[in-house]
């Protein structure tokens, strides 16, 4: 693990290479582009309207950085170029205790390891800086592509699990994964020990 360890993630977290910084009120165009991706939005409920998508960047991102110093839904910057290549998230499932990682990237930057590399850097900040017990993640049952990057993160598959809240109500069942903060961080020293990395 290589990535800065901000008090905030939006602040700066970093890995080799790409960063997290907060959105603001001038990245709505670039959110509703993302959002009103077919490909992006396949197993997520189909492309969201510019409507939509602002009273996501409202409501869901810039209030609750202020609800959950910390927490958030963050843009995903690649250092090289600058570019928003989407965003990264550690924030509550709606209507739950439960805190979920997750990220949503442009498909031109599909394949290249960013979703798993900025997950992974996540999961440590979570379980580090801001000293939380457990992650999870839920995806569309039918997306094995997101559960692969999942488990490479290092969480577990727990079977399916239903969320109530609206926002999820549709789906039905999903692929539900989560690692407690201790068996994460001890597999994460046995890599290193194995890679001959002193802990």
């Amino acid at each position: 693990m290589t990535a800065a360890q901000p008090a905030d993630a939006g602040d700066g977290l970093t890995t080799a290479r790409l960063r997290l910084r907060r959105y603001t009120a001038a990245d709505l165009p670039a959110l509703i582009a993302l959002n009103a991706d077919p490909d992006v939005m396949r197993w997520l409920g189909g492309p969201a309207s510019a409507d939509d998508s602002a009273a996501m960047l409202q409501t869901r991102i810039l209030d609750y950085y202020d609800q959950h110093p910390g927490l958030g839904v963050w843009a995903t910057i690649e250092r090289a170029s600058g570019a928003h290549v989407g965003f990264h998230l550690l924030n509550h499932v709606q209507g739950e205790s439960l805190i979920q990682v997750g990220y949503r990237l442009h498909r031109r930057y599909w394949g290249l390891g960013y979703a798993t590399e900025m997950s992974r850097a996540l999961l440590h900040y979570g379980y580090t800086q801001r000293g939380l017990p457990l992650l999870m993640a839920n995806t569309h049952i039918d997306n094995r592509a997101s559960q692969h990057v999942l488990l490479k993160c290092g969480l577990q598959r727990c079977g399916e699990r239903h969320f109530p809240h609206p926002a999820y109500a549709s789906f039905g069942p999903l692929a539900y994964f989560e690692r407690s903060a201790a068996d994460w961080l001890a597999e994460q020293r046995l890599h290193l020990t194995q890679s001959g990395v002193p802990t």
